[in-house]
């Protein structure tokens, strides 16, 4: 087999669904016994009596889909390009609602597929 450099593995893994991505990831972590969480620094005490602590920002996000609406087969054309799941789980998992369509994804993309799902008539809540 071929080595593949830095930027031509990149290409590959722009091409893979976020949850192929999850799946890498665990598959990853595994196999090299080693873990994608980042590091999580200890802040320093702050002054006593001061303002109240600042709360971490959440930056991983679970979106949930709470119900399917009255436009079920649109939704769930959704999750299947949301998750690459096939017919039979994407039905399964919109009717098994609420659901986690997707686990653990940044703001930016659960916003994105929530909007998605949205917009094909689901509800849905990110976590």
């Amino acid at each position: 087999m071929a080595k593949l450099t830095t930027d031509e593995l990149i290409e590959q893994f722009k091409e893979l669904t976020l949850m192929e991505l999850s799946e890498l990831v665990k598959k990853f972590e595994e196999t090299f016994e080693v873990t994608a969480a980042a590091p999580v620094a200890v802040a320093a005490a702050g002054p006593a009596g001061g303002d109240a602590a600042e709360v971490e920002e959440q930056t991983e996000f679970d979106v949930v889909l709470t119900g399917a609406g009255e436009k079920k087969i649109g939704v769930i054309k959704e999750v299947r390009g949301l998750t690459s799941l096939g017919l039979k789980e994407a039905k399964e998992l919109v009717e098994s609602a609420p659901k986690a369509v997707l686990e653990g994804v940044a703001k930016e993309a659960a916003e994105e597929a929530k909007d998605k799902l949205e917009a094909a008539g689901a509800s849905v809540e990110l976590k």
